[in-house]
């Protein structure tokens, strides 16, 4: 486990306190206090006390020991891809995905005012995604563990020129001078978050659901196009599919996807039916309620 700041770090320990103190309105994310999915937890459920972990494991742990009831954990960005190792952390943790929710990302430039910018701290994904802005503007970037946590970092340093790349509003948070806001590179620019818990939730009767899982082909010809000939026949929409190794062998390929729809459907139960038939493993790991329409 890291350490916070010394700003983040007071926002820090109330925020836990309030949260340990009712586990059930608690939502862990990453992050320090004001970050992406710091936004994300409170625009996902207003009621909730979010919790501040350092790292995603953390977050997991979290919710698996009973501290709290659920975490919130960004899984794909639009313009970066992938953002945190979710095919990892979620067979390992036994948690169940509960929910969905989307953030629209916006990033603001702020530092002390010690000189103009010529470093800009912040997460490697709010890097990546505005390392057009940044270079047009002469600016090196420089990996931080968290957006808000850079903030906080700069909030405590004395070095000349160095910035951080953090949501708008941590710079009221951290007494920081915003420069500039909306520095990414798209304004199309969104994160999909996931909500987890330790058991599966019913979802509500008569709305969109999706479903996610990972399974494990076999090491044969043709057997992705096989593990996936039901969901076509049987008029599944797979809205993802994403392959990953394990094991360091490049001979086990597993994936991860989603789908519309939820066991019970006929179709989707027999889509995954085949599917269970022609892979090597199988592991469904949450139904939920869509967060926005998939066609």
């Amino acid at each position: 486990m890291g350490s916070y700041s010394a700003s983040a770090q007071h926002l820090v320990d109330n925020m836990r306190a309030a949260a340990l103190a009712e586990p059930g309105r608690g939502l862990a994310f990453q992050g320090a206090p004001g970050a992406n999915s710091d936004l994300a937890a409170r625009e996902y459920d207003p009621a909730a006390l979010p919790l501040p972990c350092y790292a995603f494991q953390d977050a997991i742990d979290a919710v698996r020991d009973g501290r709290v009831d659920r975490a919130i954990i960004p899984i794909e960005n639009s313009l970066h891809g992938r953002v945190a190792d979710i095919h990892f952390l979620l067979p390992e943790s036994g948690l169940s995905i509960v929910g969905e929710h989307f953030l629209r990302i916006r990033h603001g430039l702020m530092s002390r005012n010690l000189g103009p910018v010529t470093r800009a701290m912040s997460h490697e994904q709010a890097l990546g995604q505005c390392r057009h802005w940044l270079r047009t503007h002469n600016i090196s970037p420089v990996a931080h563990s968290d957006t808000a946590g850079a903030a906080a970092w700069v909030a405590d340093s004395d070095e000349a020129g160095l910035a951080a790349i953090a949501p708008p509003h941590a710079a009221e948070l951290y007494g920081l001078t915003l420069h500039e806001a909306g520095i990414e590179d798209a304004d199309h620019n969104m994160t999909r978050f996931v909500v987890l818990a330790r058991e599966p939730v019913p979802p509500p009767a008569g709305v969109p659901l999706m479903t996610t899982f990972i399974f494990e082909v076999k090491n044969i010809p043709a057997a992705l196009y096989k593990a996936l000939g039901g969901f076509a026949t049987n008029g599944v929409n797979m809205t993802k599919l994403e392959s990953y190794q394990v094991g360091g062998s490049f001979a086990a390929t597993k994936f991860y996807a989603d789908i519309v729809g939820a066991p019970g459907d006929e179709r989707v139960d027999r889509a995954l039916e085949e599917l269970d038939f022609q892979t090597k493993s199988l592991s469904l790991l949450g139904t939920y309620p869509q967060a926005r329409a998939r066609p």
